[in-house]
């Protein structure tokens, strides 16, 4: 489910916006010294943490259009890194769920605040 902003930017200022996050994540504002993720990654990362649980591996990669190994290979680098936890599902044990973790949640927290940032910087 699509969240809906209640705010109104140009083209250019969303483009702008884009890239001053990237660049803060960049240039070290990332959270708890975290590797680099790709597009692809923070895309999974930000839709295991907004929309709500469960999480499996077929459904994220429909979620993101992409195939079960490209989700399977984000979440083994998210997991490496304590963002996610992932459990053999009890009912159907062909499914794996994808579970929030402590260190995650803080992380996309962190994030959250990287993107308000340079959202607040942006207006002023």
């Amino acid at each position: 489910m699509a969240r809906s902003m209640a705010f109104d930017i140009s083209h250019d200022d969303s483009l702008a916006l884009l890239r001053d996050i990237s660049l803060r994540l960049v240039r070290g504002a990332k959270p708890n010294n975290l590797p680099d993720f790709t597009v692809r990654q923070l895309a999974m990362l930000t839709t295991i943490y907004l929309e709500a649980p469960p999480h499996t591996v077929r459904g994220l990669a429909g979620a993101l259009g992409v195939a079960k190994p490209v989700v399977t290979r984000a979440l083994d680098a998210m997991t490496k890194h304590g963002l996610v936890d992932r459990r053999r599902d009890e009912a159907d044990r062909r499914n794996v769920i994808v579970h929030r973790t402590e260190k995650g949640t803080t992380a996309v927290a962190s994030l959250a605040g990287v993107c308000q940032n340079c959202r607040r910087d942006a207006a002023e």
